[in-house]
């Protein structure tokens, strides 16, 4: 940990060997990404085109880095001193704003996103770059990322005031900065760059806000699932056999994270020797995951609301493509933990490739049932050869 002056040392979190806890102030703000999930999940409900799909894709990214670069503050700082707590709760309102204008960030609510997101960015970052000392390893990384994330409120900003078309593409380069610039270490011309081994985390700190956030994705696709049922008002058993394929799905998505390798993945992070690297494959890895989960959700509620309506094509993308970039996600996430990709993933993705010339000949609640008696099955191999 770098030396630093005691006016610093007092917002840090205080490092003793031990797995630094998971604050209530961190819970709280993680209910704003409660909403932002649900939020996307609609969005992408009600935009099953190319064009919703590419929105919401990055619509999601931003609501993800939010989340992320919120998220190192908290493994470095402590939530419970009065400045970190009032910077979480600051970001924490203009996460509600940007959440809330999601439904029109293409339309007229643009400006309120991009002006709410790079606030929250840049607020945020130099709140802390101005706490540390200029001589601080830490304080040069928070200059770099500075530069980046202002860098990218350009094009926020420049894409709000865009039309839908640009607007997407000046967004997805704004994105590009925050997703990519960690890559290589926010590197900026005469500002240097950061490496990770100057990223000193505690990398169970870490695993467990990206396990809690998986958490957040998966009880949001119950609360879309439990909402769609109380929407619907014949519980035939065609309704009920939706909902326990979609609740089995959940489940399974459940079982294939944390009930084969989450333990193993905060093992891995705590003991690394670069716990800086693979903190940030976390983070890269999380963010394919998730959107998978989201994808999945949005799969569960036409299955749920329509279980006699035939596939028609947009469906059929959203049911086999949540699933397929969950286990990709998935893939990834163990190739990290244990340096190999599972058999059963990649054939779990042949199979699902498979469905594609079959899914019109089946009807929703079929597809649906389907696609969750593969993620259980893989669930089921993985849990057999741990």
């Amino acid at each position: 940990m770098p030396i630093t002056p005691a006016f610093a040392q007092g917002l840090l979190r205080q490092r003793d060997g031990h797995h630094a806890r998971v604050t209530y102030e961190e819970l709280f703000f993680d209910l704003v990404y409660v909403f932002a999930v649900t939020q996307l999940s609609h969005q992408l409900l009600h935009h099953l085109t190319f064009n919703g799909v590419a929105q919401t894709l990055v619509l999601w990214f931003a609501v993800w880095l939010g989340w992320q670069y919120t998220c190192w503050v908290t493994n470095w700082f402590d939530p419970e001193t009065f400045q970190i707590r009032g910077m979480l709760f600051c970001t924490m309102l203009l996460g509600l704003l940007m959440a809330s204008s999601i439904p029109e960030a293409f339309g007229e609510r643009g400006p309120v996103f991009a002006l709410a997101y790079a606030a929250m960015q840049v607020g945020r970052t130099a709140f802390i770059w101005r706490q540390l000392p200029a001589g601080d390893p830490l304080a040069r990384n928070y200059r770099r990322m500075l530069g980046w994330v202002c860098i990218s409120a350009v094009f926020w900003i420049t894409g709000a005031l865009a039309a839908p078309d640009t607007r997407l593409l000046l967004w997805l380069v704004a994105v590009l900065c925050e997703y990519v610039s960690p890559m290589f270490g926010f590197a900026l011309p005469g500002l240097g760059r950061s490496h990770t081994q100057d990223w000193t985390i505690e990398g169970g700190h870490l695993a467990e806000r990206c396990q809690l956030f998986v958490i957040v994705a998966l009880g949001e696709t119950l609360l879309a699932s439990g909402a769609t049922l109380a929407d619907t008002e014949i519980w035939n058993w065609e309704v009920l056999m939706a909902l326990a394929a979609t609740f089995i799905g959940t489940l399974a998505m459940w079982w294939l994270y944390f009930g084969t390798s989450s333990k193993d993945a905060t093992a891995a992070i705590t003991h690394a020797e670069d716990p800086g690297r693979i903190g940030a494959y976390f983070h890269y890895v999380h963010a394919i995951l998730i959107a998978g989960v989201i994808a999945t959700a949005v799969g569960n509620d036409l299955v749920l609301a329509h279980p006699h309506a035939q596939a028609a094509v947009p469906q059929i993308a959203i049911l086999l493509a949540g699933p397929a970039i969950y286990l990709l996600g998935s893939a990834i996430y163990k190739r990290v933990v244990y340096g190999s990709l599972p058999a059963s993933h990649w054939i779990g993705a042949l199979l699902l490739l498979a469905l594609v010339p079959l899914s019109e000949f089946f009807n929703l609640l079929v597809l649906g049932w389907l696609t969750t008696a593969l993620i259980l099955g893989i669930a089921f191999w993985d849990t057999y050869d741990a």
